[in-house]
């Protein structure tokens, strides 16, 4: 019962926010700087916290504006107690208490009609949260909350403390923890931070701004690169879709998941030349409109060099591909990411996601993929795709899933 009811209360908030006149969207939020991206893409409900009149009531709470105060004094605190570099991370995270304490004030401040009642609105149509959607819509808040809570903290573990990443090759700290200098940089990024939120009263500012000032430091702001994509490096291919008749092809569009070279000197694989060949004879071939190259600043560490922005221009310069007919997604640093990040720009995108896209890759990737599910379930928590027909080593059809909008917040480098 308890079940049903939750499911409905959904429906009836779904059912209400359309009947509002208001437009389900992937990302409504105004965003124009990279570090705006970073921090909506991985912290979403915080983003809408920040911008919303929900604003007014999380300032004006008394437990919350309690916790808003204990942050900024524990970062005030850091910088004269402070004697290893650990330090600043613990003042910085939060705690389980406070996170349960926080988790249990949005639950007595929910309403169905007031400001934090209709962001819910919001955030259920964003589908970021979207592995909470069998819950009532303040559950669903309190999970989304915990979720973005746990990301900062992860974050903070990672890039102050160093603690092991999800693939430590290429993606860990930058700095040896232990140090001098570490201690000292840390030092500055704390009186840093708690200059940034010294006229805030929101509860989780500090931390927030401090999990966003580790990435920048470590050169970990990858999941802005080249955002508004929409209008810099995907606006011709955007500006097509909008002209394209969908009933004249088969698939969608072509996906060609990158493959990082190894060499820091080097800007395409010769795996990652072949995967774009694939694709082009099957784009000439009339299959879909549209070829989009996938993988980001991956390998090796610290690269420069972008995967999708390289096959890129081995498409347009080297296979006279038209430039309107390449969209790029310069985020993935998985073969799962590269995977749903394609489902990601086809709903933000508003391509059709009834029609299935093509995978066009080299034979030994082209069957992984078929058979990563429960990697996926892993590190996902969820399978980006549904699989249709194979039509040869290379080519295998997907459908998009909308679960593939759902944030990852154990990837805050491609979220």
């Amino acid at each position: 019962m308890p079940v049903k009811r939750s499911i409905l209360s959904v429906i009836i908030l779904l059912i209400s926010f359309a009947a509002s006149g208001q437009q389900f969207a992937v990302n409504a939020l105004p965003l124009s700087t990279e570090q705006q991206f970073v921090q909506s893409k991985n912290y979403y409900l915080l983003t809408l916290f920040e911008q919303s009149a929900v604003k007014k009531i999380l300032e004006n709470d008394a437990v919350l504006s309690k916790i808003a105060a204990a942050k900024t004094d524990s970062l005030r605190q850091s910088l004269l107690t402070c004697k290893n570099s650990s330090c600043f991370a613990e003042k910085a995270r939060f705690t389980d208490a406070e996170i349960e304490a926080v988790g249990s004030e949005l639950l007595k401040l929910y309403q169905l009609k007031n400001a934090l009642g209709l962001m819910v609105r919001q955030l259920i149509s964003s589908g970021k949260y979207s592995l909470y959607q069998h819950l009532k819509p303040e559950e669903l808040l309190q999970k989304a909350w915990e979720q973005d809570a746990k990301g900062i903290n992860r974050v903070i573990d990672i890039y102050t403390l160093g603690k092991k990443s999800n693939y430590p090759a290429i993606d860990s700290i930058s700095f040896n923890v232990k140090d001098k200098s570490t201690f000292d940089l840390l030092y500055d990024c704390s009186a840093s931070v708690l200059e940034d939120c010294k006229n805030s009263k929101l509860f989780f500012f500090p931390s927030l701004i401090y999990a966003l000032r580790c990435l920048e430091i470590n050169d970990r702001n990858q999941a802005g690169n080249y955002e508004p994509m929409a209008e810099t490096v995907n606006k011709a291919a955007v500006n097509r879709i909008k002209t394209i008749n969908w009933k004249n092809y088969k698939y969608t569009l072509i996906l060609v998941p990158g493959a990082g070279p190894e060499k820091p000197e080097e800007t395409l694989s010769a795996e990652g030349m072949l995967r774009c060949r694939i694709a082009a004879r099957n784009f000439l071939a009339g299959m879909a409109p549209f070829i989009m190259v996938s993988g980001g600043k991956v390998h090796p560490y610290k690269t420069k060099y972008c995967e999708a922005e390289e096959m890129k221009l081995y498409l347009i310069k080297t296979l006279n591909i038209p430039e309107n007919a390449v969209i790029m997604e310069p985020h993935a640093r998985h073969t799962t990411t590269n995977m749903r990040n394609c489902a990601r720009l086809i709903y933000q995108y508003k391509i059709p996601a009834d029609q299935p896209f093509l995978t066009s890759t080299t034979k030994s990737q082209s069957y992984y993929i078929t058979k990563m599910a429960a990697r996926c379930e892993k590190e996902l928590h969820y399978v980006p795709y549904k699989i249709g027909k194979r039509l040869s080593d290379t080519d295998e059809e997907f459908y998009p899933v909308k679960e593939a909008l759902q944030i990852n917040a154990d990837e805050p480098l491609d979220p």
